[in-house]
């Protein structure tokens, strides 16, 4: 899962992949602003046919915290 999170990333943030790991902040590391994030998240969303809920976008600050997420739905 984190594979295609950080392209999907790259892609979206025109960052390369191998500067994104699991500790990057999204915003702080990656240099995303919010329309960055929103973007992204639609295309997480459209990608995996998932709802990421607001609460849950509030607490998505690493790469981590995506692939946590997405791993915790794909199991659901």
């Amino acid at each position: 899962m984190f594979e295609e999170v950080r392209a999907i990333l790259a892609k979206q943030l025109r960052v390369d992949p191998e500067k994104i790991s699991l500790d990057s902040q999204i915003k702080k590391d990656l240099g995303a602003d919010s329309l960055d994030i929103l973007q992204l998240l639609m295309r997480v969303e459209d990608d995996y046919g998932i709802v990421i809920p607001d609460q849950e976008l509030a607490g998505f600050v690493t790469v981590a915290d995506v692939v946590a997420f997405l791993d915790k739905q794909k199991q659901a």
